[in-house]
C-alpha cells in the first residue's frame, strides 16, 4: 500500500512540476483565455495561417485550444486531462501526448494514437524562469531550436539539423504591448529567407 500510494505521489508531483504555458511564452499571471492570429507578410499585405483560440487554466496551463485556418476550418483542438493532453484532428486519428518531467530542467513530450504509435516526441529545456531555452525533435526531423532572450524579451529562435547545420534564424520584436506587458503584436523575420510573420495575441484578464 505505501509503495503504491508513494508512486501516487510521484505521478503527481510529475504532473504539477510541468511548465506553465505562460512562463514559457512569457505572459502574465491572470490571462483567462486568448486569441492568436499568425500571418505571412508578402508585400505589406497579410494573409492569416490561422487562428488559435485558448482557454487557461488557473495555474497558467492551456485546458482547451482550437484552431482554425483562414478559411474557418478546423485543423486542431487540445483538451487537457488529468494526466495527459487529447490533440483532435478533421483527418486522422487522435493523439494522446504525455509530459515527462526529467532532471536539469527539462520535458519529454510524447504524441501517441490510441493504439500506442508514437507520432512525435520533443524534448523541451527550460531556463529557470520557465522561458523554453531549446526544444530537440526526438522523432522526425531531429532539429533542434535555440531560444535567445534580451532585455527579458525573446529576440531569436535559431534552427540547426542533427548535424549541427543551421536551416534558419528568426529575429523576433515585439511592435506592441498591454498595460500587463503581454505582447499584443511579434514581428518575426527569417535571415535565411527574408520571410516576415506577424502574430497578433488578444489576451482577457480575471
Amino acid at each position: 500500500m505505501k509503495a503504491l500510494w508513494f508512486f501516487v505521489l510521484l505521478l503527481t508531483a510529475q504532473a504539477c512540476a510541468t511548465k506553465k504555458y505562460t512562463a514559457a511564452h512569457q505572459l502574465p499571471d491572470g490571462i483567462k483565455s486568448a486569441t492568436e492570429e499568425k500571418y505571412a507578410v508578402v508585400n505589406n499585405h497579410k494573409k492569416l495561417l490561422y487562428k488559435k483560440e485558448m482557454i487557461f487554466t488557473g495555474n497558467g496551463r492551456i485546458k482547451y485550444s482550437k484552431t482554425v485556418d483562414s478559411s474557418g476550418k478546423l485543423l486542431q483542438e487540445t483538451e487537457k486531462k488529468l494526466w495527459f493532453v487529447v490533440e483532435s484532428y478533421p483527418d486522422k486519428e487522435k493523439y494522446y501526448c504525455k509530459t515527462r518531467w526529467k532532471p536539469n530542467q527539462r520535458e519529454r513530450i510524447s504524441c501517441y494514437t490510441k493504439k500506442q504509435y508514437k507520432q512525435n516526441e520533443a524534448i523541451y529545456h527550460y531556463n529557470k524562469d520557465g522561458t523554453i531555452a531549446k526544444i530537440a525533435d526526438d522523432f522526425t526531423t531531429f532539429n533542434i531550436q535555440y531560444f535567445y532572450y534580451a532585455n527579458n524579451e525573446l529576440s531569436k529562435i535559431i534552427t540547426k539539423d542533427k548535424n549541427d547545420k543551421l536551416i534558419d534564424e528568426l529575429l523576433i520584436s515585439c511592435a506592441n504591448r498591454d498595460k500587463n506587458g503581454t505582447c499584443l503584436n511579434e514581428i518575426r523575420i527569417s535571415k535565411m529567407t527574408n520571410n516576415r510573420e506577424e502574430i497578433h495575441f488578444f489576451p482577457k484578464y480575471d
